[in-house]
């Protein structure tokens, strides 16, 4: 048994310093030094691995075991859930729906900046409500390239739209799990979230058009962006107070996706943009028939996770369930229970677990091959022999970008086993009274780290209800923060930036995504500190 130590220099802040020497040297390999994802998330793993042995004291075995889980973990669910998300892509393209779904969209407006209210935010937000872990910017970044989008325009547009519904992911998972850390319901950590993430929704699809079009892109669109961003902030907040988190984004991009329909329908801008500067292509018109089987690999895509979300198919896989048999835990050598966690980022000590769940049926990768393969039977011109030729392609396309996942994840899991994300989290919380402006950059680092804004709740959540009560503020205030703020983190997090890269075929240049979505990151993350701030001041 090992016991993680958390101020290895007897300094908690030089501690901290050292510690966060991998994520420093990251974000100065992707913007300074320029360097390809693959590159610079193999030599963060070397800085990890070199500071959590020489510094922090980790013994190699429990070390290289803890890299090789993340590895593993980088394979499956992550890497299997992009593989399924693309192939099911290319098979649409394949069988001509995509040029009826191109065509479907464009009849509703061709204009590039209403495309984008429909679906890099609210498709994209429906696709993140439904499954997440990197299915939402995968399929829709290529929606948008189809759409005649830059490729790394794209896939940065709809990372910065994440920020509107990372909170809610895959049925509410961030937050069910924020709370459990706290000791709270589901519903009061979303409650409190509604004071917290509603103004940054609401933004969000501003921002969007004026990335893509500037000032003059807001004035033109003016009423179609409050009919998105009010009828989604408004259905968004009415879930989060009353129904909880599990179906805050999934109402709210069904319903906005709706009403700018419709309102498109009867409105559309004096001026139609471009990026090209060059007008659309007369779409061709096809029937409501046709439509609709152009996008139905999408619908099977939400019928079919819908139904791995229900409790009732979930229990399947429990203890005494009918499919326990198909989930393979896989326990580490060297590193399963075998580090002690220790106050106060645990309530008591306890030994962590290290478990490879390998979950056949029940992983959303393989609801995606279920789309996939019920897509391939209903379709005419495609045939499982022609399926297979496409998931050959995908694989050769994808393999780099996966092995880049791979390399994130072990730094990601070496640093929570050896105690580096806890080393920083411990510092920032000596801040004091001024905890609550620090807090949302606790849950920001969590999620770069991480990946993951349920992994960051889970790494982070019982030190934000701690602190909480230590510094006489509301622990679901912080809890909330730490969601929040880690929702920042999703627009650069080396997982999520690899995942955009590899969907639109620039594996390579995640340097340039990075430098696109760093600063408004950094910016929606200031906000959500200040104003974290100032509930705390007035006694939220």
């Amino acid at each position: 048994m090992w016991q993680q130590v958390y101020d290895p220099f007897g300094n908690q802040y030089i501690s901290a310093l050292v510690a966060i020497l991998p994520i420093l040297f990251f974000l100065l390999a992707l913007t300074v030094f320029k360097m390809k994802g693959i590159l610079a998330a193999f030599l963060t793993l070397a800085v990890s691995f070199i500071v959590a042995v020489f510094c922090f004291h980790m013994p190699v075995a429990k070390a290289i075991s803890a890299v090789f889980l993340g590895i593993a973990s980088g394979l499956w669910p992550i890497g299997y859930i992009v593989l399924m998300a693309v192939w099911l892509y290319k098979i649409s393209v394949k069988t001509g729906k995509f040029k009826v779904i191109r065509a479907s969209i464009a009849g509703i407006s061709s204009d590039q900046r209403l495309q984008l209210l429909l679906i890099g935010f609210s498709f994209n937000a429906f696709l993140e409500g439904a499954a997440g872990f990197g299915v939402p910017i995968a399929i829709s970044a290529v929606l948008l390239v189809e759409l005649g989008f830059k490729t790394l325009k794209a896939a940065s547009l709809c990372l910065i739209a994440n920020a509107a519904s990372g909170a809610f992911g895959a049925i509410g998972i961030p937050v069910i799990t924020g709370a459990q850390m706290g000791d709270l319901t589901p519903l009061e950590l979303s409650g409190t979230l509604a004071w917290m993430l509603p103004g940054i929704t609401f933004f969000i699809p501003f921002l969007l058009v004026f990335i893509l079009d500037g000032l003059k892109g807001i004035k033109e669109t003016l009423p179609a962006l409050l009919v998105v961003s009010g009828s989604y902030t408004a259905v968004q907040t009415f879930t989060m107070i009353v129904l909880g988190p599990e179906l805050a984004n999934i109402l709210a991009a069904l319903i906005s996706m709706g009403a700018l329909a419709l309102f498109l329908r009867k409105w559309q801008p004096s001026r139609i943009y471009r990026e090209d500067g060059n007008e659309q292509e007369s779409a061709v018109k096809y029937s409501w028939g046709e439509v609709a089987k152009a996008w139905s690999p999408f619908y099977i895509l939400t019928g079919v996770i819908a139904l791995w979300s229900l409790p009732a198919f979930k229990a399947l896989f429990q203890e005494g369930g009918l499919l326990k048999q198909t989930t393979v835990l896989l326990k580490m050598p060297f590193l399963h229970q075998e580090i002690l966690k220790t106050p106060p980022i645990a309530a008591q000590a306890a030994p962590l677990d290290a478990v490879l769940k390998l979950d056949l049926i029940s992983a959303t990768g393989t609801a995606i091959l279920l789309a996939v393969i019920i897509t391939i039977l209903f379709s005419r011109n495609i045939n499982f022999r022609g399926g297979l030729s496409c998931l050959k392609e995908t694989g050769r396309e994808l393999w780099l970008p996966i092995i880049t996942i791979c390399f994130v994840m072990g730094f990601a899991n070496l640093a929570n086993y050896a105690g580096l994300s806890s080393s920083i989290g411990l510092a920032l919380a000596k801040a004091g009274d001024v905890f609550p402006f620090v807090s949302p950059v606790l849950g920001w680092i969590g999620v770069f780290i991480t990946g993951s804004v349920v992994s960051n709740n889970a790494l982070f959540g019982h030190l934000q209800a701690v602190t909480g009560a230590q510094i006489g503020t509301s622990s679901a205030l912080l809890l909330a923060a730490n969601t929040a703020g880690g929702v920042m983190a999703k627009l650069i997090s080396p997982q999520s930036i690899a995942i955009a890269a590899a969907a639109v075929q620039e594996a390579g240049r995640e340097s340039k995504l990075f430098s696109q979505t760093v600063k408004y990151s950094l910016v929606l993350l200031l906000i959500i500190c200040i104003w974290t701030f100032v509930l705390s001041k007035l006694g939220l």
